[in-house]
């Protein structure tokens, strides 16, 4: 297989047959060696059945069925390790991403001096709420996290299959994608894309937030340092108002008067102290989640042309290896 190419489905009936016409017009004029792996992350319109029936007249469309919706990242990565290409195309179904954008990043490939091209967007779309809180995670994540991330990132990508396959080996449970992303490692070039701004985003901002807080606790120790040393810190100016108050009273008599100060000192210890065990509770989830080794999706069914298996594939399982030394796909 020459060429795969990858994308997910969650709502997106209204624009899947047109994603599937434009790219496979991009990719045809590539090369004819074409695999489209779709995987439906749990959509609840009828995404899967128009999926289905392109299948059914294209045996060049493989249908990843997952059992519930697992979420974004998650499906990309099963996608990804259901590819067989040598080439391997990820982009997202909703048209944001012009599918056009594969002729262009395989020229760039093809100058030989990387292994993946990846789109960053030179304007973050949509409102003025959603740039300010893209610009606020990334700055979040900058100073927290143990690894910079590049900007403006969107999924849209080209990669080789070596670079997939060290992608796909990761094991984690709980991850950011463009974390693994960086973390592969190998050459990678950015290109700079324009994203359309064609549906509202699924992202809220309880989501943006909340996927900044796994983000850095999943990729982070900083934090933890950043508690450790808060924790030295206060205890030594504890230590200081300690032993000016002692030696205030020891030596003119005056006591600690008021229950103001009291009260706030409680109050703010309190509150650290919560702050200190809700930081440490996160982690310690994180910790279970891994432990746990559960599979992070679970393939309902795989419609492959000469395949149709139902066996719910656990898609994180070990995998063995070839006599040449790389996976089993």
């Amino acid at each position: 297989m020459k060429l795969s190419i990858v994308t997910t489905l969650y709502r997106s009936a209204s624009s899947i047959e047109e994603f599937y016409r434009r790219v496979m017009k991009a990719a045809e004029a590539i090369t004819d060696e074409i695999e489209l792996v779709i995987v439906n992350d749990g959509s609840p319109d009828n995404s899967l059945d128009i999926v289905l029936a392109l299948h059914q007249a294209d045996p060049r469309i493989v249908v990843v069925d997952l059992a519930r919706n697992f979420g974004h990242h998650k499906a990309m990565m099963t996608g990804l390790g259901q590819a067989r290409g040598n080439l391997v195309f990820l982009i997202d179904s909703d048209l944001e991403e012009p599918p056009e954008l594969l002729s262009r990043f395989h020229d760039r490939l093809n100058e030989g001096d990387c292994d993946v091209v990846y789109g960053v967007q030179e304007m973050r779309k949509g409102s003025s709420l959603e740039r300010m809180t893209g610009t606020m995670f990334y700055s979040v994540v900058d100073a927290l996290s143990d690894h910079r991330l590049p900007r403006n990132l969107v999924t849209v990508r080209l990669m080789t299959r070596d670079y997939v396959r060290a992608l796909v080996r990761h094991r984690d449970r709980e991850f950011h994608i463009s974390n693994l992303w960086q973390q592969s490692g190998y050459r990678q070039v950015a290109l700079p894309v324009e994203k359309l701004s064609l549906s509202p985003t699924t992202y809220s901002l309880a989501r943006r937030v909340h996927m900044a807080v796994k983000y850095i606790t999943t990729t982070s120790t900083k934090l933890l340092y950043i508690v450790f040393y808060g924790g030295v810190a206060l205890c030594g100016l504890s230590a200081v108002a300690v032993l000016y108050l002692v030696g205030r009273y020891l030596l003119n008599g005056i006591g600690i008067d008021g229950w103001t100060s009291l009260i706030v000192s409680v109050w703010f210890f309190g509150g650290l102290t919560m702050l200190t065990l809700g930081i440490l509770g996160i982690y310690m989830a994180n910790i279970l989640a891994e432990t746990q080794r559960r599979p992070y999706t679970v393939v309902r069914r795989l419609h492959r042309a000469g395949v149709d298996d139902a066996a719910g594939v656990l898609t994180v399982l070990p995998r063995r290896k070839r006599s040449d030394g790389g996976p089993l796909q």
